[in-house]
Parts: C-alpha cells; sequence; structure tokens
C-alpha cells in the first residue's frame, strides 16, 4: 500500500494525488489537518530520507516563526518538525519501506510503474 501524507490544498500534494489517479494506485491518505503526525514517524521519515529533506526551510509557517534565526541543527529541526507538521515538506509517501519527500514526477514513475 502506498501512504500519501500531506494536506490537500498544498500543490505538490494535488500533483501526486493526480499522478496515482492517473495511473490507477491505490493509495491512502492521512491529512496533516487532521490527523496527528508523531515523533515515531518523523524518525521514520528521517532514518529512510533525511531531516533536510523534510524540513521546509521556504514555506510560509518557517518565515511567521522565524526560525531562521534559531540556526536549528538537525535534532532542533526534528523537534520543530514534530511540533508543527506545516514545516513538512509534502507530500511524504511511504512505500515498500521507502520514503519520498516532495513530487519528482521521474521518481514517481520509478518507482510506482
Amino acid at each position: 500500500m502506498i501512504k500519501v501524507y500531506g494536506i490537500k490544498n498544498c500543490d505538490s500534494v494535488k500533483k501526486a494525488l493526480k499522478f496515482f489517479k492517473e495511473h490507477n494506485l491505490e493509495i491512502d491518505f492521512f491529512d496533516f489537518k487532521k490527523e496527528e503526525v508523531t515523533s515515531t514517524m518523523i524518525d521514520y521519515w528521517v532514518k529512510n530520507s533525511s531531516v533536510d529533506k523534510l524540513f521546509n526551510n521556504r514555506g510560509t509557517t518557517y518565515r511567521t516563526l522565524k526560525l531562521k534565526d534559531l540556526n536549528l541543527d538537525d535534532e532542533g529541526k526534528k523537534q520543530w518538525l514534530c511540533k508543527e507538521s506545516m514545516l513538512i515538506k509534502r507530500p511524504v509517501v511511504e512505500y515498500n519501506d521507502k520514503v519520498i519527500v516532495g513530487f519528482d514526477e521521474k521518481e514517481y514513475k520509478n518507482t510506482f510503474l
């Protein structure tokens, strides 16, 4: 089963969902706005990807919280990801013990088709 994490109004998530629908791939969607992201999930994603791929330092939430001023190390970034799910780059896709962060059509085709 393909598990997709994100928010439905995010452009990258929309592209990913469209990709899965167009290729008739069944997914399980986890909405950050309706369900809570756990520290266990963050740990798993970091272990199978990286904290820098997961941590969105370009978004509104990052700027609003003025996190640039904190010069966060990897552990600090992980702590913020656990506290504020809107700092997570989207979508996060779990598939066969693999974690893919963001939407890259070429990577999706290589992985899922």
